[in-house]
């Protein structure tokens, strides 16, 4: 059992947890995720850490509530206890021999740019950070990717804080005004990862992506994360979750997510409900 040291809402639909787990918080690096289970009748899920403390032993978990596992893990608070938390798993995300990175992430996304964002930054890298939203109230972590970043950039769908327009906006807008970049990291919603690659790719500049969106058993045995790169069919989970952007299909990865989508609305309202139940 894994006790919930602290929970925060960050806005409406993400919720942070910290997680007394100090093996995983011993061995954990940035681009890595752990699968964990509410209860011992819960579904497996994965989720990137967002953070972990060797010192304290805690690994940082953030979350949007989109399905019946993350409604159900949102109604559990400080005190409670998970009954699995599993990991490190997958491959940590490359950071040597780098010297000038944009690391730019989209929406929930952020949470799994910012570990990659902070480790650079720590080694002394050059470190731009583009972050976007839709609007205001679904920012998070702007102070986090501020103390941690040589040039901050907030971008906003509607302009209700920060700078109006999307993160490939400002992206290009930076390197036009010349700066050199060792490799762009990107995480974020598919769609917004594919943009900016096309960008990227124009300028010739190494982009990785993570697939962590595409992610549902975080083994490699349901093939629910299967992608194609560079003509090849990898696996996000035991293959990545990190890949050279320009060879990932999105168009295919995009259109075989979809697939999930009434199953898992479907699974979710009948989450809600019982967790009413519970709660009367």
């Amino acid at each position: 059992m894994y006790k919930i040291v602290s929970k925060e809402v960050l806005n409406p639909t993400v919720t942070k947890m910290v997680i007394d787990a100090p093996l995983i918080a011993k061995k954990a690096e940035p681009g890595q995720f752990i699968i964990l289970r509410t209860d011992e009748d819960g579904e497996r899920i994965p989720l990137t850490i967002a953070d972990y403390d060797r010192e304290n032993g805690t690994v940082t978990i953030i979350f949007q509530i989109v399905g019946a596992t993350t409604n159900k893990l949102n109604s559990l608070n400080e005190g409670d206890f998970l009954q699995d938390f599993v990991g490190p798993l997958g491959k940590p995300t490359e950071t040597n021999g780098l010297k000038k990175v944009a690391v730019v992430g989209g929406g929930v996304g952020c949470a799994i740019a910012y570990p990659v964002a902070k480790k650079l930054y720590d080694m002394g890298v050059e470190v731009h950070s583009i972050v976007g939203f839709r609007n205001k109230d679904l920012v998070i972590l702007e102070d986090d990717f501020k103390s941690h970043s040589s040039v901050f950039k907030l971008m906003t769908d509607d302009g209700s804080y920060g700078e109006k327009g999307l993160v490939t906006n400002a992206l290009e807008q930076l390197i036009k005004e010349g700066n050199r970049y060792d490799e762009v990291i990107t995480i974020g919603p598919l769609i917004m990862m594919k943009f900016v690659c096309n960008l990227t790719k124009e300028y010739d500049i190494k982009t990785t992506v993570s697939m962590n969106p595409i992610m549902i058993d975080g083994t490699g045995m349901c093939g629910g994360c299967r992608l194609t790169v560079g003509g090849e069919t990898k696996f996000a989970c035991v293959d990545g979750p990190d890949f050279d952007g320009h060879l990932v299909d999105f168009d295919e990865a995009m259109k075989r997510g979809q697939m999930y989508k009434d199953f898992e609305k479907h699974a979710y309202e009948e989450s809600c409900n019982l967790l009413n139940k519970e709660a009367e």
